[in-house]
C-alpha cells in the first residue's frame, strides 16, 4: 500500500472514538542500579538501571514493578512469561527479543530497538510506545487495551487472533499488518501509513480515515468479490 502523500492530512469524521485510557507512570524514591544481576522469576522493586545489559540471561517469570531503565539491552535474553508494571523504559535494545505470555501494566517505551520480538499470548494493559523502530513484532494471540504506538517504524506487525480494545497506532509506518482472527473495538489507525494488510475479514472495530478507505477499497472489493467495472 503506497505512503500518504506529502503534506495530505488525514481527514477523519466526527466519530465517537474512545481512545486509550492512560496515565502518566510516576515514579519517585528510585535507588540506582548499575551493576544488576537479573535472574529468573525474582522480582525487583523501585530501582533505577542505567545501561542495564541482560543479554541471554534465562529470565522466565522475572517481575519489575516500579522501576526506570535508562537504555537497556534484553537480546536473546529469555522473558517468557516476564511481568513489567509501572515502569518507563528509555532505548530497549533487543535484535531479539523473547517473551511471549509476558504481561505489561502501566508501561512506557520510549525509542525501543527491537528485530525479531516474539510476544505472542500476552497480555497489555495501559501501555505507550513512543518512537522507535520495531522489525517484526509478533503479538499473534495477545490481548491489547489502552494501547497508544506513536511515531514508530514497524515492518511487521502480527495482531493475528488479538483482542484489542481501545488501541490507537498514531503517525507510524508501518509495512505489513495482519489482522486475521482479531477481535477489535475502538482501534484507531487514523494517521498511519501501511503498505498491505490482511484479515480483512476483522477490520469490524477498525477506525481509518478518508485517506485510508480510499487505499484498502480495492482490497475489500477484491476480499468480497465485488466486481468494479
Amino acid at each position: 500500500m503506497a505512503g500518504r502523500p506529502a503534506g495530505k492530512p488525514a481527514h477523519g469524521k466526527a466519530l465517537k472514538v474512545t481512545p486509550p485510557r492512560l496515565a502518566a507512570v510516576r515514579l519517585e524514591g528510585l535507588r540506582d542500579d548499575d551493576a544488576p544481576d537479573f535472574r529468573r522469576a525474582e522480582r525487583y522493586d523501585g530501582v533505577r538501571y542505567s545501561r542495564a545489559d541482560a543479554d541471554g540471561l534465562e529470565l522466565s517469570g522475572i517481575v519489575f514493578a516500579e522501576c526506570e531503565f535508562a537504555g537497556v539491552s534484553f537480546n536473546e535474553a529469555q522473558l517468557r512469561g516476564a511481568s513489567f508494571r509501572d515502569c518507563v523504559v528509555n532505548e530497549a535494545y533487543a535484535p531479539v527479543l523473547s517473551a511471549a505470555r509476558s504481561t505489561l501494566h502501566d508501561v512506557e517505551f520510549s525509542n525501543p530497538r527491537w528485530g525479531s520480538a516474539e510476544l505472542y499470548e500476552s497480555g497489555w494493559q495501559s501501555v505507550r510506545i513512543d518512537g522507535g523502530k520495531l522489525d517484526y513484532v509478533n503479538l499473534r494471540g495477545s490481548r491489547l487495551a489502552d494501547v497508544l504506538i506513536s511515531d514508530c517504524i514497524i515492518n511487521e506487525l502480527d495482531l493475528g487472533s488479538v483482542t484489542g480494545a481501545r488501541v490507537a497506532l498514531k503517525n507510524c509506518t508501518i509495512g505489513s499488518l495482519d489482522l486475521s482472527g482479531a477481535k477489535l473495538k475502538d482501534f484507531d489507525l487514523r494517521g498511519t501509513d501501511f503498505r498491505t494488510i490482511s484479515g480483512l475479514g476483522s477490520l469490524a472495530g477498525v477506525v481509518i480515515d478518508d485517506y485510508q478507505l480510499g487505499l484498502i477499497a480495492p482490497l475489500l472489493a477484491a476480499h468480497m468479490g465485488l466486481v468494479v467495472a
